[in-house]
């Protein structure tokens, strides 16, 4: 199995939040080459803060292994980490973050700041970027053009 083979699982996880009218964002977790845990935005649905996908996926696996050290595993997620999600990834001790599109609006895994490589934490996480960027940013783009026109035309009645 290789990143991008993980990432259309992310991207499916992104597609299960896109028909809950959620923005299409996923998160797989895999240990020692097996999915131990996804998640998907439910933060419309559940009016929570902490409905991340990341969050979700990292509470499952946490309940999977059975401890709050994710030490050796992967986290694929189709948008970089927002910092909310990355003390939650650096806290959780995950060895690597894959993700897909870059956020220019709160992206913390490189983009604004990178608090997953930050040498004053005890715990620094490898980071790559770009796996299936086109794919992972073209879901976001059509997600919020597609809101901006429901939008438009519920304001012009």
């Amino acid at each position: 199995m290789n990143d991008e083979f993980y990432m259309n699982l992310a991207i499916e996880e992104a597609k299960k939040a896109q028909e809950k009218h959620e923005v299409p964002i996923g998160a797989v977790i895999v240990f020692q080459d097996e999915v131990i845990a996804t998640g998907y935005n439910v933060r419309e649905l559940s009016q929570q803060t902490l409905s991340h996908a990341e969050l979700i996926a990292i509470q499952e696996a946490n309940k999977k292994i059975g401890s709050w050290r994710l030490e050796d595993c992967t986290l694929y997620v189709t948008l970089e980490p927002c910092p909310m999600c990355a003390g939650a990834i650096v806290q959780s001790r995950i060895k690597r973050v894959v993700y897909g599109a870059k956020d220019p609006k709160a992206g913390c895994a490189g983009t604004l700041m990178n608090l997953l490589d930050e040498k004053r934490f005890n715990h620094q996480v490898e980071i790559t970027s770009g796996i299936l960027e086109k794919a992972c940013s073209e879901l976001l783009t059509s997600f919020f053009k597609m809101l901006r026109a429901k939008r438009k035309q519920s304001s012009s009645k």
